[in-house]
């Protein structure tokens, strides 16, 4: 359906209809109320695709709890990574490539492109082992899901890419490509709206920090205003390898949530170090380094070995499925992937968002709110962790309300205090109300007033309990908190928001699984 649309109207954007934001909600009902089962039999309803290919692993919007109102438009994402191909998750159905940089050598090689443009440049379809990571982690981050007909997106969907390459002819990914692609990037990176920078590249080990270039320049990036991210590694060990180590920028590590939705269950990735770097501890925060959903690498051996794997066990030969589990594939087009490379493009993505929901946002301020935006892992070390597992819809919406209220922090509404304090931002709403169960969803609700803009807050004496709630928009819409990640089933094909009201203490709430 998504797909359809898109091809039909070249222009279209998803976040201007409906239908994404009411399938990811169906589905997470379905997931909720039935089990895996039922959400695998929903999926093949709504995506006409292989129906045991997407078993694998779950949508990565919907693990993360994104709001699916952002997708990063209007915001361009540098890529820094071994190599690059075009992929129509990229390209289709208007082409979001705006460059592509070769940093290898000095000059530098740059192309640029428009959206009607199916980019190209040298050696872009030979299919090398180097352009599989690249794509991979491109992808993860702000991947369409062209092939999967819209389910297998990245978060930053909507934004536009700059892709820089660093593996040179030898295979070497060296510290110096790495700072000749952020040199270029500082100068060029401006006029092509670059706000985001991830790296899921390592340099080579650096005996000192003081005076290393590659941290250097991820200062200088973060000094023209540019988020940048960068994946902690996989080695396990407490290395000194850039740019992991610049204090400027954020750290991910990794998390297994066991592609699914209960939090009792994670873990973190075997690979994480803890680190202190110059008063900076490291890593800030983790994301889900496995079970992450990306394409294949069109022209590659595994690619047209995963073709002919599908269309067998189209026609009932049992034989190719230890090679489909072996090859981790998901359908014939995608694989799920695992390592922190993967991760720092998960966080980037939710930058993406956060700087779409209010692009007046600093590098600072982005940073700030995505750790306050995270949720610790349990008995899990905070050297390990950081400030704990990303969670993109709490993150974009403390994005919403930074600016427009006095504390940010406030943002991570309900909360109580004297009163039990809800907020909703919506730029269309014209008035906007709270039902919940604490009153048997009697009318006329909680009214909300707008302290700005789209930023509405009500508030109300709650008795101690554990109560769903909804927002009703312009009193006829309704709409679950996007800000808070614990949902129930409504009874009605939709979704609640959960929330328990302790005795009052002035502390912030405490969210409740279902």
């Amino acid at each position: 359906m998504i797909a359809a649309r898109a091809h039909e109207h070249r222009g279209w954007a998803d976040e201007a209809d409906s239908c994404p934001a009411c399938l990811q909600e169906q589905l997470l009902h379905t997931l909720l109320e039935s089990g895996d089962d039922a959400l695998h039999r929903r999926i093949q309803d709504v995506w006409p695709i292989d129906a045991e290919a997407a078993f694998g692993a779950l949508p990565t919007p919907l693990r993360l709890h994104a709001d699916p109102r952002y997708t990063g438009r209007g915001v361009t994402m540098a890529m820094i990574d071994s190599a690059f191909y075009p992929h129509p998750d990229l390209v289709w159905p208007a082409n979001r490539i705006r460059a592509w940089v070769d940093a290898t050598r000095d000059p530098v090689e740059a192309l640029t492109f428009g959206p009607e443009r199916v980019p190209r440049w040298p050696d872009w379809d030979l299919g090398r082992p180097a352009q599989w990571h690249g794509l991979m982690t491109s992808a993860a981050a702000a991947g369409n899901g062209w092939l999967s007909h819209g389910l297998y997106r990245g978060l930053a969907s909507g934004a536009d890419l700059v892709l820089i390459q660093t593996q040179d002819e030898r295979g070497q990914i060296t510290n110096a490509a790495i700072t000749r692609a952020m040199h270029w990037l500082r100068v060029h990176g401006p006029a092509l709206g670059v706000r985001v920078v991830n790296l899921s590249v390592g340099g080579d080990p650096v005996r000192r920090l003081d005076g290393n270039p590659v941290d250097q320049a991820v200062a200088a990036l973060v000094a023209k205003g540019m988020v940048v991210v960068a994946a902690a590694g996989n080695d396990g060990r407490r290395s000194l390898l850039p740019p992991a180590t610049a204090p400027e920028a954020l750290t991910v590590g990794g998390l297994d949530d066991k592609n699914g939705f209960d939090h009792t269950q994670v873990e973190l990735w075997h690979g994480n170090y803890g680190a202190t770097v110059e008063g900076a501890g490291k890593p800030e925060l983790v994301a889900p380094s496995i079970w992450v959903v990306a394409p294949l690498l069109p022209g590659s051996e595994l690619a047209a070995q995963a073709g002919s794997w599908f269309a067998r066990r189209g026609i009932g030969d049992a034989m190719v499925e230890g090679s489909i589990a072996a090859n981790k594939l998901v359908t014939k087009h995608y694989q799920h992937v695992d390592g922190t490379s993967f991760a720092a493009p998960l966080v980037a993505s939710v930058a993406a968002c956060m700087l779409q929901a209010n692009p007046a946002l600093t590098p600072a301020q982005v940073r700030w709110l995505l750790i306050a935006a995270a949720q610790p892992i349990p008995g899990a070390p905070v050297e390990r962790q950081g400030a704990g597992a990303i969670h993109a819809g709490q993150a974009v919406a403390l994005a919403l309300a930074f600016g427009r209220l006095f504390l940010a922090q406030a943002a991570r509404a309900p909360w109580e205090a004297s009163a039990t304090t809800f907020l909703y931002y919506d730029p269309r709403a014209s008035q906007v109300a709270v039902f919940g169960a604490w009153n048997g969803w009697h009318g006329p609700g909680l009214p909300a007033m707008q302290l700005a803009p789209g930023l509405w807050l009500a508030s109300g004496q709650l008795r101690p309990g554990r109560y769903g709630y909804k927002f009703l928009v312009d009193g006829g819409r309704w709409q679950d908190d996007p800000a808070n990640p614990r949902k129930l089933p409504d009874g009605h094909g939709g979704l609640n928001s959960l929330l328990r009201v302790r005795a009052a203490t002035g502390s912030a709430p405490e969210y409740s699984d279902p």
